[in-house]
């Protein structure tokens, strides 16, 4: 039987310290975006479906 690897040498290490340091740019960029989209979305809707029906009597 084959005895398993150590997982994580000391380069390993090193690099996901390095990414971990940097922060989560990718998962607040895509979060922003999907923001702006949904704001972006209810503008639409208010100015071309809401404002143009009038004022509810």
């Amino acid at each position: 039987m084959t005895e398993p690897t150590p997982s994580g040498t000391h380069d390993e290490d090193a690099e996901v310290d390095a990414i971990v340091e940097k922060g989560p740019r990718g998962a607040l960029a895509v979060a922003g975006v999907a923001v702006a989209i949904v704001i972006a979305m209810w503008f639409l809707f208010y100015f071309f479906a809401f404002l143009p029906r009038g004022v509810i009597h």
